[in-house]
């Protein structure tokens, strides 16, 4: 078996000769589809009422565990079965719905439950709507995708849909902490999977001028840097201590632009703290900083730099400094299946009156894509989610007009995926 495996010629020259093939014998189910689409939108737009009213910052254990019983419910409803997976560090669980077929696609489709908000964060940004937009924090970033895969998959289940092996679910609740926990539970699964479909939000019409999806996201990091000095009173005896905070302040200006030599990296230090009292000169001192990387092996070059940056002299003698730098999540590429994918999606948006697709090439930001991609097997792609603005800041939206054509999207993608994983291999 090739590279490719079983799913190989699936996403070659067939795909695209196939989805032009294919349109014409599926006009009347199309027509079908996206009136039901139109008709979901109220439902939606319920949902993502329910999901924004349940508070569920990434560190908020009880709202998390709140909407994640919301979701299992809403999953069993639809026909799945349900289980909640810890993840690895503790915390708040899992929640894996595995829908049963009797074709032969092996999709995985995932989303998470987490935001970046502080718990009552409603009472200053609640949830409201105006005009043709939605405001809630985390409505776009991702409760936007859980809400698109839970009513996509409603649709095909009111059609009778079942041209699969296994359609599985994952909402994860630590994806804005780098999901630590969950990322190899996402690894394992996309490398049971043929394609993989990740429901980040698209930037929103308004601020891209079309609904879109993304073809590249950077790879996540954490560096540490840490200073060992030594104590002594403040006020009696300064000379006596090594300040640690002030050879952390060096170090930090010294390394601010080193990542501008490392092809493929970037570094902004984020995080700082030191000392316990005001009268200590302060022992130690550690700041952490945020890494994003688009090319292979730049998180080892960053260290390498850093670490010689570090060598090269100290402000404060007998001072001992280490940085250190911990891999969070893999680069997202979708590569020639992924970029398939995207074209199939392109043409199927194409039916809805013309309405155009952006191939975003490429994010800073991160995305368990990147997770779901790493063993090479699935076909992955990113940006499924609803159009919205304004993540991790104040109000957050989504452009309701974006639901159907996502709606739409994705149940027309897992139908085509479906059928063509049913022909004989050319």
């Amino acid at each position: 078996m090739d590279v490719f495996g079983r799913w190989g010629w699936v996403f070659g020259a067939a795909l695209v000769a196939g989805i032009t093939g294919s349109a014409a014998r599926a006009a009347d189910a199309d027509a079908r589809l996206r009136a039901a689409a139109r008709a979901e939108q109220p439902a939606v737009i319920a949902t993502l009422h329910d999901l924004v009213s349940i508070e569920s910052g990434s560190t908020d254990r009880a709202g998390l565990d709140r909407i994640a019983g919301y979701l299992a419910q809403r999953l069993r409803r639809l026909g799945a079965q349900v289980d909640r997976m810890p993840i690895t560090l503790g915390g708040a669980d899992m929640v894996r719905g595995v829908f049963r077929g009797k074709g032969r696609l092996r999709a995985l489709l995932i989303a998470h439950m987490d935001t970046v908000y502080d718990h009552g964060i409603l009472a200053s940004e609640p949830y409201h709507r105006d005009g043709d937009v939605l405001y809630g924090p985390g409505i776009a970033d991702d409760k936007g995708g859980v809400a698109v895969i839970l009513h996509a998959l409603a649709l095909l289940r009111a059609r009778g849909w079942n041209d699969f092996d296994r359609i599985t679910v994952l909402f994860n609740p630590d994806e804005e902490v780098g999901s630590t926990g969950s990322g190899e539970t996402v690894a394992r699964l996309g490398a049971e999977s043929d394609v993989v479909l990740s429901y980040e939000p698209s930037p929103s019409r308004a601020v891209a001028g079309d609904e879109g999806v993304l073809l590249s996201a950077a790879g996540t990091a954490e560096v540490t840097m840490s200073v060992q000095g030594r104590a002594a009173h403040a006020g009696a005896a300064p000379e006596q201590g090594r300040n640690a905070l002030l050879e952390l302040a060096y170090q930090l200006v010294q390394t601010r632009d080193v990542a501008a030599g490392v092809k493929g990296a970037q570094l902004n230090w984020t995080t700082a703290s030191a000392g316990a009292a005001r009268n200590q000169i302060p022992q130690t001192a550690e700041a952490g900083g945020d890494v994003r990387t688009t090319e292979p092996g730049a998180a080892d070059q960053l260290r390498a730099a850093l670490q010689a940056r570090v060598r090269a002299g100290h402000l404060v003698p007998d001072t001992a400094v280490t940085v250190t730098l911990q891999p969070l999540r893999p680069m997202y590429e979708a590569g020639p299946r992924g970029r398939a994918l995207a074209d199939m999606a392109r043409g199927i948006y194409a039916e809805l009156d013309g309405r155009r697709l952006l191939m975003h090439p490429a994010t800073n930001g991160g995305t368990d894509a990147g997770f779901a991609g790493r063993s090479g097997h699935a076909a992955v792609l990113e940006g499924l989610g609803l159009a919205g603005w304004g993540y991790h800041a104040k109000r957050e939206y989504i452009e309701i007009d974006s639901i159907p054509p996502r709606l739409y999207l994705t149940a027309r993608m897992l139908i085509e995926l479906g059928r063509r994983a049913e022909a004989p291999a050319s």
